[in-house]
């Protein structure tokens, strides 16, 4: 069968933004080629194996690649793809030179070529992800060895929001905790979390092609029935309150459901958020001490920050007889 690869030059800023408008267009086979791949300094003692050849990788920005067949309905959708992108702008979505090409591929190279710049990597202190048709050999005796087959579903545990999310399950989820994990995506955060110890998680994605990944990467790492894993928008599934919730999507997304996640968590609990580019620090940053969290800590990565906020306690009764 003949296929459409569409390519989608842009910044980074704008990818999490441009891969929902291609799931808006049931366009769901999804890579990231990242220029970042290349420049950005790697701490050794994380063991990351890569063999990365720059001519595979833009000068700037992210490469979206997606696969759509070739048919003549194409012209149409690559038509409205690309307004729906240009549009990202009027919403204050930087999106670059923005760039949108297209090449035939038959069937068995898409399937295989993205599978090239995916290679096993330590990404956190702890965490190891590796692609499950590598072979791997564990450094470290503590080392978590997340195997992971992203499928058509948005998330190899590569990109830096992922990384900032594990780096914050790793340092704040305890064994006791119930988690949700909102947008779970291949399930990364959500099997992390359980290789953390934690007994029950919920994981969550809207998008039925993300929560059939996630099940399979469950199972990959032989976590049924530790983690349950459902189809549904942001926390409507949730039945038990959780005491951590785990949130890698859009700055925009985050605050839209900030306030039910506070009401949700208990006192003490933990709403661990990424997905938040720097523009929009103030922003999530405002919103959370609006809702009545405190900012515990900011971690790091490029133009990406993770967020870590607690609920606190009602402080609204301080009068005196």
């Amino acid at each position: 069968m003949k296929w459409a690869e569409i390519s989608i030059h842009t910044t980074h800023e704008a990818v999490d933004a441009v891969t929902n408008a291609l799931y808006e267009f049931d366009i769901k086979g999804v890579s990231l080629v990242d220029s970042l791949e290349v420049t950005r300094e790697r701490e050794q003692q994380f063991g990351e194996i890569y063999d990365l050849q720059v001519a595979d990788y833009p000068e700037w920005g992210v490469v979206i690649q997606a696969y759509v067949p070739w048919n003549e309905q194409l012209n149409d959708l690559l038509c409205q793809l690309d307004q729906r992108i240009v549009f990202l702008k009027d919403l204050g979505i930087d999106i670059g030179a923005y760039e949108m090409t297209t090449r035939a591929v038959q069937e068995e190279d898409w399937a295989e070529t993205w599978k090239q710049y995916y290679h096993p990597a330590r990404v956190t202190e702890r965490f190891t992800i590796v692609p499950s048709w590598e072979t791997y050999e564990r450094v470290s005796d503590d080392e978590l060895i997340i195997e992971l087959d992203p499928g058509m579903a948005f998330g190899t545990g590569t990109h830096p929001t992922t990384k900032l999310s594990l780096a914050m399950l790793e340092q704040y989820a305890t064994k006791d905790d119930r988690i949700v994990d909102v947008g779970t995506g291949s399930g990364v955060l959500a099997i992390g979390a359980a290789l953390l110890g934690v007994e029950s998680i919920h994981a969550v994605d809207l998008d039925e092609v993300a929560v059939r990944s996630a099940k399979e990467n469950v199972e990959l790492n032989g976590l049924i029935g530790r983690i349950d894993v459902k189809q549904g928008d942001l926390l409507e599934t949730v039945n038990d309150r959780p005491t951590l919730i785990v949130a890698n999507i859009l700055a925009e997304i985050i605050m839209s459901f900030s306030k039910e996640a506070y009401d949700l968590l208990p006192e003490g609990g933990y709403f661990l958020t990424s997905g938040i580019i720097n523009k929009y620090e103030e922003d999530v940053i405002a919103d959370f001490k609006e809702k009545g969290f405190d900012i515990v800590d900011i971690l790091r990565e490029g133009d990406w920050l993770g967020v870590v906020a607690q609920k606190v306690g009602n402080a609204s009764c301080n009068a005196t007889s």
